[in-house]
């Protein structure tokens, strides 16, 4: 009965050793970030992806959006955009994040500025996988922050 318990002991210790290694494999490589995500932002679910670019950054960028349609029936635009020549992009098209950079010292992406379409403001980025796996990105303007959890579908 003892070594029975024993060796649970020591199956939950190795689970938990193999939980924390693949959790470090996620955040040493810094490509995987790229996928397909969904999120719940103010109560809008949203689908975007992240690619890496050719010069080794990565960018984000909105695919669909479970609101995507405004009161009258038409398409959703990024009308709060501070460039107003991005001001006719569909909402469900808009780049959120580009230039983002992986920092392998501290296992997080970051230098960058991740822009939410709802507010019409652009915020200093960082983001890691959280204990969950989900992508945690942290926005903050001066002392604000406001941290969202994307859940990885591809």
């Amino acid at each position: 009965m003892k070594a029975k318990k024993v060796f649970m002991l020591l199956a939950i210790m190795l689970m938990g050793g193999q939980i924390t290694m693949a959790q470090n494999a996620l955040n040493n490589n810094g490509d995987n970030i790229v996928g397909t995500y969904e999120g719940l932002q103010n109560g809008d679910r949203f689908r975007a992806k992240i690619e890496k670019l050719k010069d080794g950054t990565y960018r984000g960028q909105m695919l669909w959006l479970e609101n995507d349609k405004d009161a009258d029936g038409n398409k959703r635009l990024d009308e709060k955009n501070p460039d107003k020549s991005l001001r006719n992009t569909p909402a469900d098209r808009i780049v959120v994040f580009s230039g983002l950079k992986y920092d392998a010292k501290k296992k997080e992406w970051n230098d960058t500025k991740i822009y939410d379409p709802q507010r019409g403001v652009r915020a200093k980025m960082t983001a890691c996988f959280d204990k969950d796996g989900n992508l945690a990105i942290t926005g903050s303007v001066l002392m604000i922050r406001e941290t969202v959890h994307w859940k990885k579908i591809q």
